[in-house]
């Protein structure tokens, strides 16, 4: 092979594709804790808790990760060449996540009990899984505009 290296590298396509499922995956880690923090409830509790983390996703939506991720995919779409498939995400964003997730660590490992934390986490689940079909909608486009 003579010193050749192999480079994984994917279109810009798949990189949209990556990041709808990473903001999406998590969104439904997060709202599946969620669930799972509120099934010992009773109705009456659970509807309090659930509408209370809708009403944190809309706006945690559209005037947050929404914002982030159209950035994201103009970042995204920018690109002119095959990129590393970890390129979906800057690297400063990867720290972003660390932070994101060591966080969610500690606040599950708190003493706050976790039908409060519950709020919480389907209103940050909920507007990352909203948020990530953006990314769905542009990788079809990418695709159809392909086949065109």
């Amino acid at each position: 092979m003579g010193g050749k290296k192999f480079i994984l590298s994917v279109d810009k396509s798949i990189l949209v594709l990556l990041a709808g499922l990473m903001w999406c995956g998590v969104g439904v880690l997060l709202f599946s804790y969620a669930i799972s923090w509120l099934s010992p409830c009773n109705s009456r509790e659970q509807f309090f808790f659930y509408s209370a983390g809708f009403l944190a996703a809309m706006p945690i939506h559209h005037f947050g990760f929404l914002k982030i991720a159209d950035k994201n995919l103009n970042r995204i779409l920018s690109l002119a060449e095959k990129k590393s498939p970890f390129s979906f995400m800057t690297w400063k964003s990867y720290i972003i996540v660390f932070i994101m997730v060591s966080m969610g660590i500690a606040l599950r490992h708190s003493s706050i009990p976790k039908r409060y934390l519950s709020i919480l986490y389907n209103g940050i689940g909920l507007a990352l899984f909203l948020s990530g079909i953006r990314y769905f909608r542009f990788f079809f486009k990418l695709l159809f505009e392909k086949r065109s």
